[in-house]
């Protein structure tokens, strides 16, 4: 059996292949484990979402990211299948940018997934309350402070309210990054997940 699955989570209008390349540069500090960057299951072609963000707002995108659940957990729970960590969900991880980062922390904060680690680039916690995280997940979360999409002040609020409820939460804000994953912010995501999968 490997050791760890890592599951890649792409943003709006992009697709796994695109989070593939993430995975190859992984690869090198994480020996054993295997990646896989999944299409999210609406979009068309290569542009790909896991909710749509046409008229999305403050109000409505928690009702968006619930109503995504479904589709997200189906393409989750078919990989770790496949790969046999079903009974292994410890090393298992979540590693999403942007919306897969939203996707990946509503994973984690309701609690549906125990798997070993969370992995949030340019992300925002977008889940309705009450949250219900699985505390035995500790997370990581990535943003540049110059990121015009996804203010970097998302990822400070997703850390507050994790951490308030019993998240192991770690948070890196990088200085001068725009909507981007940095060298730097890859290589810290490598440490954290040989740290945290067994």
């Amino acid at each position: 059996m490997d050791r760890g699955l890592v599951i890649l989570l792409h943003g709006v209008g992009s697709n796994g292949a695109n989070m593939a390349a993430l995975g190859r540069a992984l690869a090198p500090a994480l020996p054993g484990i295997v990646f896989e960057s999944p299409d999210a299951p609406h979009g068309s072609g290569p542009h790909r979402e896991w909710f749509s963000v046409t008229g999305v707002t403050e109000a409505n995108r928690p009702g968006r990211v619930v109503a995504a659940r479904p589709g997200f957990d189906a393409v989750i729970a078919t990989l770790i299948e496949q790969h046999g960590f079903s009974n292994a969900l410890d090393r298992v991880a979540l590693l999403g940018f942007s919306q897969g980062s939203i996707m990946a922390l509503d994973a984690l904060a309701s609690g549906r997934w125990q798997v070993g680690a969370v992995v949030a680039f340019s992300g925002r916690l977008a889940s309705p309350p009450p949250l219900a995280p699985a505390t035995g997940t500790p997370l990581l979360l990535v943003h540049g402070d110059a990121d015009p999409i996804m203010p970097s002040g998302e990822s400070i609020r997703a850390a507050e309210q994790l951490k308030a409820a019993g998240v192991r939460t770690r948070i890196s804000i990088e200085p001068g990054l725009g909507h981007q994953i940095s060298n730097g912010g890859l290589a810290e995501a490598a440490r954290f997940l040989d740290d945290v999968l067994p």
